[in-house]
């Protein structure tokens, strides 16, 4: 077995190359044992060319679209959290129901926060996508400037700038700098998913969709993106993820999300256990609910390759 690693901005992806030996001590071609699996899970995790893909990631892990057991990590996990929510509820209520009447207006806020985000930093991803492989060396520089400037700060830092430092020259208010903050920052890694996704596309597709006349922008978003969206879907729904995780940063600024919500809880009650426990759940289901959507959405996408 051969492997390779690659990294990333999401994470790391290890490659590994599957070989048979031969009697004569030389490997011999994947199709030799093309049907023989020697782990259940292996063409599952493999690629177009067989290998076997496995990432490391920052942002939570999809279940697998193919896995209709009823007992699984997903299933466990989910039935796990909101089960521990109504049990403390039923056998504790005091003072758990009370906190769980408190938070709900921080996770409307929370959810704002993250739907703004991601409208701003899935098209500014892609642009510095498209920019990072642009025959234009000024756009090219541009775009990979951006990366590294902004890969190279943390989202805190950047909150802090945005929402004090920049007050010297113009107020914003604190769901602003989060918005523009946290799309900023992950429009730089998205960025990377999406080239990484675009130069995964064979050139012959776009060979053949110029010679049937199309042009740089037709062949573009009609050929390449259409089918770059499938390996792009799984790292921009994690990042995504992620950055629902990363609004507790917010918090900081004042911004009433679930964070800040169970700090002045926390303020007037001195329940540091109870109230972080609940938020910790809470979190922990809203972000199952959507790794299992981006679940759905991939297995959509691959329903008419039969993966």
């Amino acid at each position: 077995m051969d492997g390779r690693i690659e990294s990333g901005p999401g994470g790391i992806m290890f490659k590994l190359k599957r070989f048979m030996p031969r009697r004569d001590g030389q490997a011999a071609p994947r199709h030799a044992f093309k049907r023989k699996r020697i782990f259940p899970d292996m063409e599952d995790m493999g690629d177009s060319k067989g290998n076997v893909v496995m990432m490391v990631t920052d942002g939570a892990s999809i279940p697998n679209p193919r896995e209709w057991r009823l007992v699984n990590a997903w299933s466990i996990s989910i039935v796990g959290a909101i089960g521990t929510i109504f049990a403390l509820c039923a056998i504790w209520p005091e003072p758990y129901l009370r906190i769980l009447r408190y938070l709900p207006d921080g996770v409307l806020v929370t959810f704002e926060i993250t739907i703004l985000s991601i409208c701003f930093a899935v098209p500014l991803g892609l642009l510095t996508g498209l920019g990072r492989i642009s025959r234009n060396r000024f756009i090219c520089l541009l775009a990979s400037t951006y990366v590294e400037v902004i890969r190279g700060i943390p989202l805190l830092v950047q909150l802090f700038y945005i929402y004090y430092a920049l007050s010297r020259f113009f107020q914003v208010s604190g769901i602003t700098s989060a918005v523009t903050s946290i799309s900023i920052c992950y429009g730089a890694y998205m960025g990377e998913v999406f080239r990484a996704g675009i130069m995964a596309i064979p050139k012959g597709q776009s060979e053949a969709a110029r010679s049937l006349g199309f042009n740089r922008f037709q062949t573009m978003f009609f050929v390449v993106l259409p089918q770059a969206w499938r390996t792009i879907l799984p790292p921009v729904g994690n990042e995504c993820i992620a950055m629902l995780k990363d609004t507790s940063l917010v918090s900081i600024l004042a911004v009433p999300d679930i964070m800040q919500r169970a700090r002045s809880f926390v303020g007037t009650t001195y329940l540091y256990f109870e109230t972080y426990t609940v938020v910790a759940l809470i979190y922990l289901v809203i972000t199952l609910i959507l790794s299992k959507c981006v679940s759905h959405m991939e297995g959509r996408l691959n329903f008419y390759d039969g993966k």
